[in-house]
């Protein structure tokens, strides 16, 4: 009889004890979770009872665009190729809600890849613009008189060949290509690194005689500060490689010069919108030639600093990174520097390991404040303690490493491994007219949707526009993060949030 009983007390227990083994694993994973839940970026924001309400909103529609994902993979714009999907999105409720929303501020942008091919295309309805065909690429000058210039066919009058060429609509579509790298099956033309890069480096090439105009440079540059600012971004950290710039009457503007007539032009634009928080500028010439080169490249940005020592922010160097020579070339030059000049280098613009990714080693022994990219420090763990705890922060290009062929689908993005362990990470996107995106808008939403974990919520967006002032070089910190707090108040308080979703 005994033994009966026993067996009925074991039949009794054993759901028990499974029980209590279950719910052990299941607090064991949750506790794990929610570990790695608070190291993310955003983590440490509280959001208000108006952003708790929005923050529903913006997950509803979140979360229905990555259940229909995962259920029709098929369909899911952030797993192809950007050129594919980036004017669609922009009819989306999520993205119009994050075109709305403040962006704070960019920290790597080019300034000659700022503004889109339409904007380019209108610039070359000015007058005395003339056009040089060299095989599949084009030149631009102005110049009051046939210019003189090499050119490998002739130089025409622009005005001239657009209305003598029988479909002016059909010109203008043959000369916008060049103006852009979007075309049609991507992955069937830009089949390795090299050859979208080909394409994006001709474009600067064709462009240049057109942007270097000294007017036209300073109308490009007050256009794209007027784009920046619709897109909700209030204040710029700009590389630019200063080029020499020229006008009708044969004057030519040397770096010195042309940074010059940078500020001349923003002087103008914060007459005229004053919410716009300004520009401060890092000189980033081409990391190219030899030590006499940087050694002139470094000279040259001592002189700015000394005449523009408010709207200059520090210094760079700039190429592809897999080409252009090392930083470890140029370290005498840049250590002899490195007590006059703050830097911002680009390092880590690649996929490989144990080569060009080792400009990030020299980047951080140089105490860069900010990594360019950063994009293969993903597999450097010593590095990523390193930024963590100097606060260097990367300025991270998602369309940019997706379009120029750093990742193909850019859920495989190292940017989800920097937000989950919350590294010191800001948005910026790097050349956005050259592949036809919003100045901010696009990799904001790419990030959110297509790079961030699905629980990543308002608080992401939060963190990331704040972090873009946190690690600016804003002269008075508490007053630009102040005016965003402001902003972002009024953007979740008082409709616009929802007028975002009706639009």
């Amino acid at each position: 009889m005994w033994v009966m009983w026993a067996l009925v007390g074991c039949l009794l227990f054993a759901p028990a004890v499974i029980s209590n083994k279950l719910q052990r694993v299941q607090d064991e994973r949750n506790y794990l979770l929610n570990k790695e839940l608070n190291m993310m970026v955003g983590s440490d924001i509280v959001l208000s009872d108006s952003e708790l309400v929005a923050n529903e909103t913006i997950m509803a529609l979140k979360l229905h665009e990555l259940d229909n994902g995962f259920k029709n993979p098929e369909f899911f714009h952030c797993s192809k190729h950007f050129f594919e999907y980036k004017d669609a999105v922009k009819e989306t409720p999520l993205y119009k809600i994050i075109q709305k929303m403040p962006k704070g501020a960019v920290l790597h942008a080019h300034d000659t890849g700022l503004l889109g091919p339409d904007h380019v295309l209108n610039y070359t309805y000015w007058d005395d613009l003339h056009i040089c065909y060299e095989d599949d690429t084009v030149k631009f000058l102005f110049s009051s008189d046939t210019p003189t210039s090499p050119c490998g066919n002739q130089w025409q009058l622009l005005k001239n060949v657009r209305y003598s060429s029988g479909n002016v609509e059909k010109f203008d579509d043959e000369l916008r290509k060049h103006f852009t790298i979007v075309i049609d099956k991507p992955l069937d033309v830009y089949t390795d690194i090299n050859k979208v890069w080909s394409k994006f480096q001709n474009y600067f090439i064709s462009t240049s005689g057109l942007l270097y105009y000294k007017p036209l440079w300073e109308q490009y540059f007050y256009d794209t500060l007027k784009a920046f600012r619709e897109d909700n971004v209030m204040y710029i950290e700009m590389r630019s490689v200063l080029p020499e710039l020229y006008d009708l009457d044969g004057n030519t503007y040397d770096a010195v010069a042309t940074a010059e007539i940078y500020k001349k032009v923003l002087d103008e634009f914060v007459r005229d919108y004053p919410d716009f928080f300004g520009v401060r500028l890092i000189y980033a010439p081409l990391k190219m030639g030899n030590s006499d080169t940087v050694k002139e490249y470094i000279r040259t940005a001592k002189v700015i600093k000394k005449k523009l020592p408010g709207f200059f922010a520090g210094f760079d160097l700039v190429g592809q990174e897999d080409i252009a020579p090392a930083l470890i070339n140029y370290l005498p030059e840049l250590v002899d520097a490195a007590d006059e000049l703050d830097y911002f280098l680009h390092a880590g613009e690649t996929n490989w390991q144990g080569l060009s990714d080792e400009n990030i080693f020299d980047a951080v022994a140089l105490k860069t404040k900010r990594i360019g990219h950063g994009y293969a420090i993903a597999k450097h763990p010593i590095l990523k303690e390193e930024v963590k705890k100097r606060g260097i922060a990367l300025e991270v290009n998602v369309v940019s490493n997706h379009v120029l062929k750093l990742v193909e689908d850019v859920r495989n993005h190292p940017l989800a491994t920097f937000l989950a362990e919350g590294m010191p990470v800001v948005l910026s996107s790097d050349d956005p007219g050259v592949w036809e995106a919003d100045p901010m808008s696009h990799d904001f939403y790419l990030t959110f949707l297509g790079v961030a974990s699905r629980r990543a919520d308002l608080r992401l967006l939060k963190k990331l526009a704040l972090n873009s002032l946190y690690y600016s070089t804003y002269p008075d910190k508490e007053k630009i993060v102040f005016e965003f707090e402001k902003r972002w108040t009024k953007f979740i308080g008082n409709g616009q949030f929802l007028q975002a979703i009706g639009s």
